[in-house]
């Protein structure tokens, strides 16, 4: 099925971009520069257990999960969504809170992980996330299910959260009834080598700073030797083969960008891969940080909306974020066709 078809099928007309957020650079900044007023929301604080890994076993994972908005008007929640942050990021990011209120108001409880390591979670789980981190997410998937207490568990990827929740399935570790992926990476190398372009020297600078801040301040630390050596790290590439590869037991950031990226998986399932729910993949032509490629080579089963503009996870139209929109919608339509 088309983009057009799929959107027809939604309700929802093409994106279109918001003044003055014109181009892919402003739709990505646009959370950054100039970030919706949104709600506090009476979320409940919870500590998931975190499945063992190459980093050592122990720790917890932070999440927040945030009851459907009083004026839904529904006693009991229509589904669970777990929803997951990208690179750098954490439960209260921006485009995270936004689409949970979005969700939220539509009667559906929201479940708002965060990643090893990742925002106010850092002091419960020491180390770093990677692009498949699925040991590690399985428990706490686990316990998602539980709290959705019989009803429907779906879930959403914002950039890299896409790709973990993407690979979760395919190892076998989540079992969901509609997963989306926003914006998501598909192929590793291929997105590494994009954001270090010349053109996008201020993303990667601005990527970078955040994951040396995160890493730098692990419980134990860094040795001298590991923080002065991630001081100098000037690119994507050359922190994964310093820190995430090794800590995910890759021996090198191609090893582990060959392992990690699930495009491989998606085109040529491998001997007892578990199968897929059904998904739905959104991806701007004009992603500034994530090659437009990866989404473009996936066919049926997975659905695939591949919108010109929107930049990477921002579709900041007349009516506000599109691509939460459309996100509800095709949950919305999961749920139909269940019940």
């Amino acid at each position: 099925m088309s983009s057009g078809a799929l959107l027809e099928r939604l309700g929802l007309e093409p994106f279109r971009p918001r003044p003055p957020w014109w181009g892919p650079d402003l739709q990505t900044l646009r959370d950054t520069l100039r970030p919706d007023v949104l709600p506090e929301r009476p979320g409940t604080r919870l500590e998931l257990p975190l499945g063992p890994s190459s980093q050592g076993t122990g720790g917890s994972l932070l999440a927040w999960l945030d009851p459907p908005a009083p004026e839904a008007g529904c006693g009991r929640p229509r589904a669970l969504v777990v929803l997951l942050h990208g690179l750098g990021g954490s439960s209260q990011a921006e485009g995270v809170r936004r689409l949970g209120w979005c969700l939220n108001r539509a009667g559906l409880a929201v479940l708002r992980l965060n990643m090893r390591g990742a925002g106010e979670g850092r002091a419960l789980a020491s180390g770093t996330y990677a692009a498949r981190c699925s040991t590690d997410l399985a428990p706490a998937l686990e316990e998602a299910r539980q709290l959705a207490a019989g009803g429907p568990l779906l879930a959403v990827g914002l950039s890299l959260g896409g790709t973990v929740l993407l690979n979760a399935v395919l190892d076998g570790v989540a079992e969901l009834e509609g997963l989306v992926l926003v914006s998501s990476p598909l192929d590793l190398a291929h997105c590494s080598a994009t954001i270090s372009s010349p053109r996008n020297r201020f993303y990667e600078r601005w990527l970078l700073e955040r994951l040396r801040r995160q890493t730098l301040n692990d419980a134990p630390q860094p040795s001298e030797e590991l923080s002065q050596r991630l001081r100098r790290v000037a690119s994507i590439r050359a922190f994964d083969a310093l820190i995430t590869a090794p800590r995910w037991g890759y021996p090198s950031a191609e090893a582990y960008y060959r392992q990690a990226s699930p495009l491989p998986r998606l085109l040529a399932p491998e001997p007892g891969q578990a199968a897929l729910p059904p998904t739905l993949v959104v991806q701007a032509l004009d992603d500034p940080w994530v090659p437009a490629a990866g989404a473009q080579a996936l066919g049926p089963p997975l659905e695939v909306v591949l919108s010109p503009g929107g930049g990477h996870n921002g579709f900041h139209g007349p009516s506000g974020c599109w691509s939460d929109q459309l996100v509800l919608r095709w949950l919305e339509q999961r749920l139909g066709s269940r019940s």
